[in-house]
């Protein structure tokens, strides 16, 4: 018995090979479906009809960004397009995915089989596709010295950070180890150390008018994140179990690195606490009531205690507004408050107040760190609060902290005025 191999279609050579079109349709073309893909899979979702107009209503139609007519009428005709193309594909029973969605596509598959965590898992997938893309054919993408290659465009070209080129590394020794199988994986390659940033600080009066512009949903939020010093998925996937109020102590588990750590809990918010935890209670209980799933528990612990996610304590800090299908589970099931949401709000904050600086919701984590230290914490102790492996990494606040020896140097300009 003969075994067919199924007919691979790519959209971008048909598009190219297409006589109706004119060179500016073609690339407008293919600057709008080459959007519409990576929107679509990174956002998990299959080619056609139903992605696409999830993506023109969440990425096209975006409020941020005026469009003008003729840019619409374009990218309608290119999405008309790919849809046409899509059906072609089923009559001729081809495959339809590019290169880096089938790579993305085995990466994932083989992370869930190698027991990796989530976030890993979509870190390295989305590295496999940006190096299959780059590769441009599979013959190209399963050899060494392309991959070697691309890590050196990543360092020459890009000059991407010390520790992006490192999980660029451990993204593609996974894909030839673990994916494609091969026993020696050695790429020439020689990574780049890049120097530390200084991070974005905020003084006191800049928190207060960020905090007063912040909409009220996320204001406990992100009182709690500058007051306890947490990084942003830290705080959002802090459940019930996690909050001590009559300690003041606030634990993070499974922190950078799997690590556990214990951090304050600001007095200034323990009864706003209290009376969050009325209403979220509220929530579980609605829930419960309506014999939903319950809240996702990670890893091994959810296969032994089946029922923990059903239960108060292990209820999220910060529920989302609705639910959402869990992707690792299938189940539709409660979510916490996502970070793009959380952050999108933080920076229009920032622009009502008229904060110049760029800021992003892990300004206030580098904030709470400045701020003890100008208010003579010592060192050890604000690494211990952050999490920080090594004291070098929370040095860096030294060189923007106020009235610390290092900067507390005066000026000679302000001996003579």
């Amino acid at each position: 018995m003969s075994i067919t191999k199924r007919i691979r279609c790519c959209w971008r050579k048909d598009l190219n090979a297409s006589r109706d079109l004119t060179p500016s349709q073609k690339h407008g073309f293919t600057m709008l479906l080459s959007w519409y893909e990576n929107f679509r899979i990174r956002s998990g979702l299959k080619a056609g009809r139903h992605s696409a107009v999830v993506f023109w209503k969440k990425q096209v139609l975006s409020e941020d960004t005026e469009r003008q007519s003729w840019q619409l009428n374009q990218w309608a005709e290119a999405i008309s397009w790919y849809l046409r193309w899509l059906e072609a594909c089923k009559l001729r029973n081809a495959d339809h995915r590019s290169l880096p969605e089938r790579m993305r596509q085995a990466a994932e598959s083989v992370a869930v089989r190698r027991g990796l965590s989530r976030r890993t898992r979509q870190c390295y997938a989305c590295w496999i596709a940006r190096y299959g893309a780059f590769a441009e054919t599979a013959r190209n993408a399963m050899r060494q010295d392309c991959a070697t290659h691309f890590l050196g465009w990543l360092v020459e070209e890009k000059h991407c950070s010390f520790s992006t080129q490192k999980q660029a590394l451990n993204a593609l020794v996974f894909f030839f180890k673990d994916v494609c199988e091969v026993d020696e994986v050695h790429f020439n390659v020689r990574l780049r150390k890049t120097h530390r940033q200084i991070p974005t600080v905020l003084s006191q009066e800049e928190i207060t008018g960020l905090l007063d512009a912040l909409e009220q949903r996320y204001h406990l939020a992100a009182r709690l994140q500058y007051g306890s010093g947490l990084r942003l998925g830290e705080l959002i996937s802090l459940r019930v179990k996690d909050i001590d109020l009559q300690r003041g102590v606030v634990t993070i588990r499974k922190g950078k690195g799997g690590k556990d750590r214990t951090s304050i809990i600001p007095a200034s918010v323990r009864d706003d606490l209290t009376n969050h935890l009325m209403a979220v209670r509220a929530s579980w209980e609605r829930d419960r009531d309506l014999k939903k799933s319950g809240v996702a528990i990670p890893g091994a612990l959810g296969r032994k205690f089946s029922k923990a996610g059903k239960e108060w304590e292990w209820f999220w800090l910060f529920p989302a507004s609705s639910e959402s299908i869990d992707p690792d589970s299938g189940l539709t099931r409660r979510h916490h408050l996502h970070e793009k949401v959380f952050n999108r709000a933080i920076k229009r904050a920032a622009q009502r107040a008229g904060i110049t600086k760029r800021v992003s919701s892990h300004a206030l984590r580098h904030s709470f760190a400045t701020h003890l230290l100008e208010n003579k914490t010592d060192l050890r102790t604000i690494q211990s609060l952050l999490g920080h492996s090594d004291v070098k990494t929370t040095e860096i606040y030294t060189h923007v902290a106020q009235e610390t020896n290092q900067l507390g140097v005066q000026s000679p300009l302000d001996a003579i005025i």
